[in-house]
């Protein structure tokens, strides 16, 4: 069992059925939000920097939608300021081990892929997703909230 800081779209379907697999797998969470974080490139880049720039972004992002932010496209020195002035662009949740030293780069997690995040904190058989829904997906349609800026 290991303490998270979850940081979190508040409102978000998915990001809430990857906090109840977490809590399923007994861990404990310190809920924070993604979007009113302030966030530095000495904060944020310790999280993002072991993984390529496309998969710094939040893919259901609108901007990344249309077309307007190409992340596959962009260098380092680029999409850290656009992260940082958009927080909705950055891929979530992000997650931070409080059982290891922040300077450990394994402290850190971004996204939810349930094999990556097993390697990283564990998760229990009993932890499997309440729906067939993926855990890193948005399940939204149309104007659902997990698609809005707030």
């Amino acid at each position: 069992m290991t303490h998270i800081i979850f940081y979190e779209k508040p409102g978000c379907g998915g990001n809430a059925r990857q906090r109840q697999t977490l809590e399923a797998a007994q861990h404990t969470l310190e809920r924070r939000n993604l979007l009113t974080t302030v966030w530095t490139p000495e904060w944020l880049l310790p999280f993002l920097s072991p993984l390529p720039v496309v998969h710094w972004f939040n893919r259901a992002a609108p901007a990344v939608k249309s077309g307007e932010v190409e992340p596959d496209k962009l260098a380092p020195e680029q999409a850290l300021p656009l992260l940082l002035a958009q927080p909705l662009l950055i891929r979530r949740p992000l997650m931070q081990r409080t059982d290891l030293p922040d300077s450990d780069p394994a402290s850190r997690h971004v996204g939810f892929d349930p094999v990556a995040v097993h390697a990283w904190v564990g998760l229990g058989p009993d932890a499997a997703p309440p729906t067939s829904a993926p855990l890193e997906a948005c399940t939204a349609t149309g104007t659902h909230h997990c698609r809005t800026t707030t």
